[in-house]
């Protein structure tokens, strides 16, 4: 069962035993001391400085939702967890962690541009990249998760500006995350925003992925799923903020599980983007949708004729258009655990609680844990 850590933050499965995240488990087992060395916790700028290892408590996070469904012979999706950590400050060193083979926390603790525009890094299986607090930003490109890659973190990062300046641009397919086969994926607390094509693609079978306390805004494809003939795919989508995007809010094509619930879709009057629609389920989806918040949205809910939409407890505030439901979908607690917060606060925990946060990916010594708070 999922918990919630504190008013407008997200809830996320904790393991018992602490763990800084990366340190192998023989060495957090016994206490060791971790030194800052070129491939250290501490980053390869890192003064030779020891300090007790003391876990984090965004370590122990792992994902909820479909992503912590055991099947194709993973158990759960906990990234880079067992592996090293590393901080990166430069593109050459996210690249090469990125793409190792072996394991890796990789925390990313400053602004990176991608070079050529548009690249966007090849990740290998058992990653976790997350952002140092709200100093991680990768500008310009993001991420690619290939066929059979599997047991992938992208978390607390700001992905940006891709953009090229045509709206429906035909012509850059850069997208900040994009999913091709891949499995057992866990993106969260992220603020994707303004790229040349999608802020979220999960294509071609990619399935056993959740999405959770993001912002996506200021785009027009925002986060599509499907390209496959097939209908395999089982994704949890929820606490995200949609704010000024167009379309694919998602646009959900022949998934055979899609749990949506706590979103909130925000069009503001006024502005230059218009939204075409909301949560769209097509083809042979099965879609259910839960406690999510829509707000200034046009058609804020929309089916094909052959997809299954369950829709219960959400609120509509000045949508207009189409609003569908209809068929048979599936009972998401015969997966997981999860709980719904009332579909009025959703606005409010979002604003507060989606996005990078100061909390996560921050490296912590015994000295500060241990050192006297001074009273406010």
């Amino acid at each position: 069962m999922s918990e919630r850590h504190g008013h407008g933050k997200a809830r996320h499965r904790r393991r018992k035993t602490a763990l800084l995240a990366g340190v192998p488990l023989a060495l957090a087992a016994a206490g060791a001391m971790a030194y800052g060395t070129a491939f250290g916790v501490f980053g390869e700028d890192a003064q030779p400085k020891a300090a007790a290892a003391v876990a984090p408590d965004w370590a122990d996070d792992t994902a909820d939702g479909f992503a912590s469904v055991h099947a194709l012979g993973q158990q759960g999706t906990y990234g880079g967890r067992g592996g090293k950590t590393v901080t990166v400050r430069t593109l050459a060193d996210l690249e090469k962690y990125a793409t190792a083979r072996e394991p890796y926390v990789i925390v990313v603790a400053a602004t990176i541009s991608m070079n050529p525009k548009g690249k966007e890094i090849k990740v290998a299986s058992d990653k976790t990249i997350v952002g140092a607090g709200t100093s991680g930003q990768i500008v310009g490109g993001g991420f690619l998760l290939g066929q059979g890659v599997h047991n992938v973190i992208i978390r607390n990062l700001t992905i940006r500006d891709s953009y090229q300046g045509i709206w429906n641009d035909k012509e850059h397919d850069w997208d900040a995350i994009q999913m091709d086969g891949a499995h057992h994926v866990w993106i969260d607390h992220n603020n994707l925003r303004h790229m040349a094509d999608g802020l979220i693609d999960s294509r071609k079978d990619t399935t056993y992925v959740t999405v959770s306390w993001n912002r996506l805004s200021d785009n027009n494809k925002t986060f599509g799923i499907g390209w496959t003939e097939n209908t395999t795919a089982d994704l949890t989508i929820h606490h995200n903020w949609f704010r000024e995007t167009e379309q694919r809010n998602p646009s959900t094509d022949s998934v055979a599980h899609a749990h949506l619930y706590n979103n909130y879709l925000q069009d503001d009057p006024g502005t230059g983007i218009t939204s075409s629609y909301g949560n769209y389920a097509r083809g042979r989806t099965k879609m259910v949708l839960e406690n999510s918040y829509f707000q200034g949205v046009t058609n804020p809910v929309i089916k094909d004729g052959t997809a299954g939409l369950v829709q219960r407890g959400n609120a509509f505030t000045r949508t207009s258009g189409r609003n569908e439901s209809g068929g048979t979908a599936f009972d998401p607690k015969a997966y997981y655990n999860y709980r719904l917060d009332k579909a009025a606060d959703v606005p409010a925990l979002l604003e507060s609680g989606a996005g990078p946060q100061s909390s996560i990916g921050t490296l912590v010594s015994a000295d500060a844990a241990a050192a006297p708070r001074r009273a406010s």
